[in-house]
């Protein structure tokens, strides 16, 4: 007699997740940062949104987790000002050797940058910060619970954390019309269960239960309509291309003509997005935060 016995839908590996996410964004810096400009317009609104959430302001100390190339912390720098200060952390140090470098140049001696994982913080002083900050940085870590988690104990009794996500799929087409592609064309499987990505924290609730669970009260979400507006398609395809890493893992078992195939057809799906005024991408973020 015998027994079938169910095959065991593999686990998602963080460990590996994290090397690669490290690797992509080391090499994605320098393209990263000279997008700065354009992060700065397209998620101007959602930053300005998680600056007051957060009650960032003068004497604020601010850290950022997943600070990237660190537009925003510069921002975050220029409001606490020179009584405050902010501490940039991130997994690619690439990244934060331009936000230093272009903090240094603003003439900004209020902006210090950590190599850091962000589901690392407990290395840092417990109650050091009046603030914790990520802006779409939350979204990619394996154990989300565990980054709020240090950012809470980082923070004095009643500080402040807010994070930047996107939404729902749906209310983000310039990014989940690529990755819907991509998907089909790769032939890869439905995302693991616990397995981070764009959309992780966009569902309805799921950003307020996050950070209830992580012990943070007062808790406040918002929308903010941020669409993606470049002169076209093209620029559009471009600026994913350079910048976004996890489109191109997702593609790492296509040849390089499947790729270039894979490119031209989600150009030609995001021109359904182009006017005679140029390019805007469908895009919402949310903005949540919660006191300590």
């Amino acid at each position: 007699m015998t027994t079938a016995t169910a095959t065991a839908a593999p686990a998602f590996d963080a460990v590996a997740f994290k090397t690669t996410t490290r690797a992509q964004w080391q090499a994605a810096a320098e393209a990263w940062h000279r997008w700065g400009p354009f992060l700065g317009r397209w998620l101007g609104d959602a930053t300005e949104t998680m600056f007051e959430l957060a009650h960032i302001g003068p004497g604020s100390r601010v850290l950022d987790v997943a600070a990237g190339a660190g537009e925003q912390s510069i921002g975050a720098a220029r409001r606490a000002g020179a009584s405050g200060r902010v501490l940039a952390t991130d997994i690619a140090p690439a990244l934060l050797e331009r936000a230093a470098a272009d903090a240094r140049a603003a003439g900004l001696s209020n902006l210090e940058t950590l190599e850091l994982d962000g589901e690392a913080l407990d290395t840092l002083p417990a109650g050091s910060f009046d603030a914790a900050v990520s802006r779409v940085g939350l979204i990619y870590f394996p154990d989300q619970q565990r980054a709020l988690a240090g950012m809470r104990r980082a923070l004095r009794p009643g500080g402040r954390v807010s994070a930047v996500v996107y939404s729902t799929p749906e209310r983000n087409a310039f990014f989940s019309i690529p990755v819907k592609i991509i998907r089909e064309r790769a032939q890869l499987p439905a995302p693991l269960a616990g397995q981070p990505g764009p959309f992780s924290l966009g569902a309805e609730g799921a950003l307020e239960a996050a950070f209830a669970k992580a012990g943070l009260r007062d808790i406040e979400v918002r929308r903010v309509p941020s669409p993606v507006r470049l002169a076209s398609a093209a620029e559009c395809v471009r600026f994913e291309r350079e910048s976004f890493g996890a489109l191109h893992q997702m593609m790492v078992r296509l040849d390089e003509a499947e790729r270039a195939s894979t490119w031209d057809a989600i150009e030609e799906a995001l021109r359904q997005f182009e006017s005679s005024e140029g390019f805007v991408g469908p895009c919402e973020m949310l903005v949540g935060a919660g006191s300590k």
